[in-house]
C-alpha cells in the first residue's frame, strides 16, 4: 500500500465527527447506512455531514451507493483490512503477536 493513500485515509478519519461515522458504517455491515441517518445518529447538520462523507469517500474508505431518493454508505472493509495491514505489517519487529498480548521488544544482547 502506498504510504500516500494511507496518510490521506488516518488523515481522513484524523476527526471526530468522521470516525464515528466511520464506526457506525463498519457495524452497519453491508447494509450500509444513509446520510440523512448517519447525521440523525451522529447529531451533525446533513450539510456537514456530507462534507465528512465526501472526506472518507476521497480517502477510499467507504463506498456509496444510491437506494430510491437515498445515497447509502458503506464500508470499504477491503480498504480497511489493507490499512490495517499496512500498519500492522512490522508489528513486534517482525516477530508474530499474540492475539492477546502487547507487542514486546525481542530482549537486548549483553555483549558490547
Amino acid at each position: 500500500m502506498q504510504s500516500e493513500i494511507v496518510i490521506r485515509a488516518l488523515a481522513a478519519l484524523a476527526q471526530e465527527h468522521r470516525l464515528a461515522a466511520y464506526r457506525l458504517l463498519v457495524q452497519a455491515g453491508d447494509d450500509g447506512i444513509a446520510a440523512g441517518m448517519l447525521a440523525e445518529k451522529l447529531g451533525v447538520p446533513a450539510s456537514s455531514m456530507s462534507f465528512h462523507l465526501a472526506q472518507l469517500t476521497h480517502a477510499g474508505l467507504i463506498t456509496q451507493r444510491r437506494q430510491s431518493r437515498s445515497i447509502i454508505y458503506s464500508a470499504d472493509y477491503a480498504a480497511m483490512n489493507r490499512l490495517m495491514g499496512y500498519l500492522t505489517e512490522n508489528c513486534c519487529g517482525g516477530i508474530p503477536c499474540a492475539d492477546d498480548a502487547g507487542c514486546s521488544a525481542p530482549p537486548q544482547s549483553d555483549a558490547a
